[in-house]
């Protein structure tokens, strides 16, 4: 949709990007925005952002069209594999850098959206943008994520995942060598105080216990199998933090950003393993595995190999 602009006298000379934050009362970033995006013209010309604005210049915008945040986006995403398929629920592979379900400020891919388009139907209880999704995985790990296909399934389990009956195994490489080489960390993690985005273990925080058990130790690494008994955000990267063996690759919790190149590391190491939980309809006992995706395959080869 266009929009007819006509610059007055007192904006006249006036850079594009500040006359038509002014023009427009929007923002000079988002005036930007439109300019970068060729949305701006003046004369069948795009303006840039250097651009000096005159008297009496027809502006024409053709502004984007604003998508809802919480529209679901129906699109195929690589590398969504699906590790079991009942009647019920599905158990996809969910790759890094996907979101379980559209939110404000993310633009990217969704497991809602992939299996939409993959022609699954997906139960509608709770918000539409969330159906059939009973627990989420951060869009930086990787691994086994459950989605319910039926009412009955996202009732059952979501009781499943409040209740703690779900088996929830991640395999993370943590730098160092955590002492003991079994244990439990029962440690409150609410918001960091200095920074919106990360959390932290605080003392008014929720209730959060993580067991751990090293698999293999390789020197300035180890890879450990965690339980988690409780699912705060950023629970198993917050609690190796706080034991100074951060994730190896997570610079946002204190990793050695040395290690993490020479590992090839671009994220945390940190995969959803395993999930089982009881089938809603029989009872019995389901679980998936994930494989390590590449990334997290060739550092481990890395540390193995002794090369780092």
């Amino acid at each position: 949709m266009s929009e007819q602009h006509i610059v007055p006298e007192e904006l006249a000379g006036l850079r594009a990007d500040a006359g038509l934050a002014a023009l427009l009362g929007v923002s000079r970033s988002a005036a930007a925005q439109l300019l970068a995006g060729g949305h701006a013209s003046c004369g069948g010309r795009a303006l840039a952002k250097s651009d000096r604005l005159a008297a009496g210049d027809e502006i024409v915008i053709d502004a984007p069209e604003r998508r809802d945040p919480l529209e679901v986006v129906v699109e195929h995403v690589d590398g969504l594999d699906i590790l079991l398929d009942d009647d019920d629920f599905v158990v996809v592979d969910k790759p890094v850098g996907v979101a379980a379900h559209p939110s404000p400020g993310w633009v990217g891919p969704t497991v809602v959206g992939g299996l939409a388009a993959d022609g699954f139907r997906i139960s509608t209880s709770g918000a539409p943008e969330r159906a059939g999704i009973v627990h989420r995985l951060d869009v930086g790990t990787s691994g086994a994520m459950v989605v319910a296909k039926t009412e009955h399934a996202y009732t059952v389990l979501k009781r499943a995942f409040k209740e703690r009956t779900v088996d929830k195994v991640y395999h993370a490489v943590v730098q160092g060598l955590p002492d003991p080489l079994e244990g439990t960390i029962d440690a409150p993690i609410g918001r960091h105080p200095g920074y919106d985005w990360r959390f932290a273990v605080v003392e008014d925080g929720r209730a959060s216990v993580t067991h751990y058990e090293v698999l293999e130790a390789f020197g300035r690494a180890s890879l450990v199998e965690v339980h988690l008994e409780t699912g705060r955000t950023h629970q198993i990267r917050v609690h190796f933090s706080a034991l100074h063996h951060p994730c190896a690759g997570d610079l946002t919790y204190g990793a050695d950003p040395r290690l993490a190149a020479e590992l090839g590391l671009t994220r945390q190491w940190l995969h959803a393993r395993r999930l089982g939980f009881a089938h809603p309809r029989t009872g019995e006992w389901v679980e998936a595995t994930s494989p390590y995706p590449a990334d997290l395959q060739y550092a481990i080869e890395a540390l193995r190999s002794g090369r780092h």
